[in-house]
This record gives C-alpha cells, sequence and structure tokens, in this order.
C-alpha cells in the first residue's frame, strides 16, 4: 500500500478492478477514500452528496439479490475482446457481490429525477477511484443500483426522499493476478477536434 504515486501515473494506470479479495478494508483507508471524494469540484460548492458505506450483511444480501439481474446496456455492434473481457468480470462481481468487503454508494441531493441535476457526484466518485488506486484497492464505478434495484436499496439504508443514488462503488483487495497498469484507450488524436467537428488539427 503505498500513496506515492503521480497524478499522472494513478490517471494512466487507473483500471477497473472487480476481482477482490474478502480481507477486510480498514475504515481509516475507507475514510481516506472518501475524504478524497467530498475533495472534488461541485456545482456552487454546495456539496450536495452523500456517501453510504455499507458492510452490514443482510443491506449486501439485497445488493447480492438484485445486482445479478440488472440488465446491462445493448451493443448494437459486436463486442471487442477489451469489452468481452470487461463484461466477463462485470458478471464475476456480480457473482461475488458478498465477497466485496466494503460497498460505498454514492447518493446526490437534487430536484426531480434528472440526475443531471447532480452531476457533481461523478467527480467526487472519481476521486475516490484516483485514491483508491493510490492506496493500492480495487474499485470500479458501477450504476446497476440505478438500473436495476434503487427501491430495495433505498429502503435498505432508509434514504431520504430528496436523494437519489447516482453510483456504487466496491472497494476491497485485487485478487492475486488482477493489478492496476498501462490501460488501452483510443489515442486522444482520434477523439479530439480543434474548433470544428472532424478537424483533427
Amino acid at each position: 500500500m503505498s500513496e506515492d504515486i503521480g497524478l499522472f501515473d494513478a490517471m494512466y494506470t487507473q483500471r477497473a478492478l472487480r476481482y477482490l479479495k474478502t480481507d477486510p478494508v480498514p475504515d481509516d483507508l475507507v475514510r481516506k477514500v472518501i475524504e478524497a471524494g467530498i475533495r472534488a469540484p461541485n456545482g456552487g460548492n454546495n456539496q450536495q452528496w452523500g456517501f453510504v458505506v455499507i458492510k452490514d450483511e443482510a443491506t449486501k444480501r439485497i445488493i447480492a439479490e438484485h445486482y445479478p439481474g440488472t440488465p446491462r446496456p445493448d451493443h448494437d455492434e459486436a463486442l471487442t475482446p477489451s469489452q468481452v473481457r470487461a463484461a466477463e468480470s462485470a458478471d464475476y462481481l456480480a457473482q461475488h457481490v458478498m465477497d466485496v468487503p466494503v460497498w460505498i454508494l454514492a447518493v446526490t441531493r437534487h430536484p426531480g429525477t434528472d440526475i443531471s441535476h447532480g452531476a457533481s457526484i461523478y467527480p467526487a466518485v472519481q476521486n475516490m477511484l484516483l485514491a483508491a488506486r493510490a492506496l493500492g484497492l480495487g474499485s470500479v464505478l458501477t450504476t446497476r443500483v440505478r438500473r436495476g434495484f434503487e427501491p430495495q436499496i433505498r429502503e435498505a439504508i432508509g434514504l431520504p426522499e430528496d436523494f437519489a443514488t447516482a453510483a456504487m462503488i466496491p472497494l476491497g483487495w485485487p485478487q492475486d493476478g488482477h493489478r492496476y497498469g498501462p490501460t488501452t484507450r483510443r489515442p486522444a488524436s482520434e477523439v479530439t477536434h480543434w474548433d470544428r467537428w472532424g478537424n483533427r488539427g
């Protein structure tokens, strides 16, 4: 475990880690991850966020009951090898919900039902993922709770009506053979347009 990692090194090697050990994660590290989250930029510095740390077995069973059956977004085209691996690891996590030592539910207060009103939660979640990377903890952002079982989890944790779920973050030590490392991404030159769409510069 080391926090001595440069920001760009953390960003360039961060990846979704869903294969997690059952070993407990100390509460002080969970707090450190959340502390990183609340440092994120947010609209008007209103800080309309909350984080529910879930270690209770009964609540995890509710997640385990509904998480695997939540439909994934459809893909119109054939999956790439990278997407196949991601889908397989997502399925693994779905089948091993109870093995994850800590789940963090990120929630946001917002008017109405449009989650974009609470979009500031996502920079906070990214900060948390980077903090986990620096601490050597595995994590990933998942939004299955929004697509499949928000009412059940709301009731289980007593979430107030003016808050909405935004993401869940499993947190644990990576299993042997699963580690952070260089990510495979399309080059920035392929997705960057200068002044007008299609002008690659």
